[in-house]
């Protein structure tokens, strides 16, 4: 029997595992090691919007914060939009998440989540979220934030971002969240060669946070090259 867009991905989470170096003041969590539950709702929503063998074009985050997909196993997606969009509830976690509002904002003008999601896929090069060591304890870190770090990750980075593209995702365009993550993702674009043009869009967080006031400008530039092709 054929596997399913859904089985694929659920299986890449279910098999998730970073073995590779680390510098010492950083640490990978695995989400769906940490809550039972994650694994569920994960599971859950993947049944739901990809349960089929469609083509689809290919989103590309940072990490997972802690709060967002560090939770829930869904990217951009916090507790509440799992549960008030996606029909989903989650009980042993409650989060809300600054990118997830941008997000799903931007998913309602596309035309809701269903049809988002039909189209549209979304992870990160490191499928894990990423802490760091401070004076108040560990904070959310990403991939790119120390030279070393980047060094330590990135053969584990192109061999996840080979496997999401074999889920069956257009390669001919990829679309990446935030200026300093298209930089590090042309870089192993070059190495690898994984896809044959990249665009890129302002990440979620620095739209919420320092663009709100322009939030539907960038809401309908998603939009317009979301929908180009």
């Amino acid at each position: 029997m054929n596997k399913t867009f859904a089985d694929k991905v659920i299986e890449f989470n279910q098999n998730l595992h970073y073995s590779g170096e680390l510098p010492e003041d950083f640490q990978v969590l695995n989400p769906y090691l940490d809550n039972p539950e994650t694994m569920i709702v994960m599971q859950k929503f993947y049944h739901k919007y990809y349960n089929d063998s469609n083509r689809r074009k290919f989103i590309i985050g940072i990490n997972p914060s802690r709060h967002g997909a560090g939770v829930t196993g869904v990217p951009f997606t916090d507790t509440k939009r799992l549960e008030n969009i996606c029909g989903i509830k989650m009980k042993s976690a409650h989060t809300h998440e600054v990118s997830s509002v941008f997000m799903y904002d931007m998913i309602a003008e596309y035309g809701g989540a269903e049809e988002f999601y039909k189209n549209i896929y979304i992870n990160s090069p490191f499928p894990l979220a990423i802490v760091r060591k401070s004076k108040n304890g560990w904070l959310n870190a990403n991939y790119y934030d120390d030279k070393v770090l980047f060094n330590d990750v990135k053969d584990f980075m192109i061999a996840s971002l080979q496997k999401h593209i074999s889920l069956n995702l257009i390669t001919a365009e990829v679309f990446v969240l935030g200026k300093k993550n298209a930089d590090f993702i042309s870089k192993l674009n070059q190495e690898a060669h994984l896809f044959e043009k990249m665009t890129v869009l302002e990440h979620p967080r620095y739209i919420q946070q320092y663009k709100s006031k322009e939030k539907q400008l960038y809401i309908d530039k998603y939009i317009l090259a979301l929908n180009k092709n």
